[in-house]
């Protein structure tokens, strides 16, 4: 039986968000006071409803407590409201509640009255795009909590021609290598790593390590 997910709020992001996890095969209900929003998200989710998601009645009647996920979208120009229905979602017992912030003191307040998760796509991926612009090599970058992060990285011209069991990342660079990228192959096409194959230009590897050491690897690109 498919996820049922609700998503208030279907402008960019909401409409992206919505989009995505009907492609994953949630059955999406998707709910905003803007027409045009509706009509453009309404080919692409299981059903689309024309609403104030703040006025407590009409949100109650969608029923938030049955579905697995409910998300709060809602823009910049919208934070009271925001604030209001992530409220009204927790009073409702929604199981799971995921609300975008625009900044840290609305995801403050969010979680204050009842967020199970705060998200800030605005920040996060300002922050991911630095590092990949200023880091040498870097293309990808997904924080996974604490002080690791995820990258994947060109092979430097260091390591051309030796193999990672020579190289031993792990040991000089705390560095974990989880996938790797053949130079030539289909960008979506990862593979587990050999470590007796030697990497080669146009390689790239997928860390999982500390900004710190992942710092250190660019350095040699």
């Amino acid at each position: 039986m498919p996820k049922q997910s609700l998503v208030i709020g279907v402008g960019q992001f909401g409409g992206a968000l919505a989009r995505g996890l009907a492609e994953q095969g949630s059955e999406v209900l998707a709910v905003d006071s803007d027409e045009s929003a509706i009509r453009r998200v309404l080919p692409h989710v299981a059903d689309a409803i024309v609403m104030d998601a703040a006025d407590e009645e009409a949100l109650r009647s969608l029923c938030p407590q049955d579905r697995e996920v409910c998300i709060c979208a809602l823009g910049e120009n919208d934070r009271e409201g925001s604030i209001m229905v992530t409220a009204m979602l927790r009073q409702m017992d929604a199981p799971q509640i995921v609300a975008r912030a625009t900044d840290d003191l609305h995801a403050r307040v969010l979680r204050m009255v009842g967020a199970h998760e705060v998200v800030q796509p605005e920040r996060d991926y300002g922050e991911r795009l630095a590092k990949r612009l200023v880091w040498n090599g870097v293309f990808r970058v997904l924080p996974l909590g604490g002080e690791l992060i995820l990258t994947e990285l060109d092979v430097p011209e260091a390591f051309w021609g030796q193999t990672l069991a020579e190289l031993r990342l792990p040991e000089r660079f705390n560095a974990v290598v989880a996938a790797h990228r053949r130079d030539g192959e289909d960008e979506t096409q990862l593979a587990l790593c050999d470590p007796h194959r030697p990497l080669q230009r146009g390689d790239s590897l997928v860390l999982v390590s500390s900004e710190t050491n992942v710092r250190k690897l660019s350095e040699l690109c």
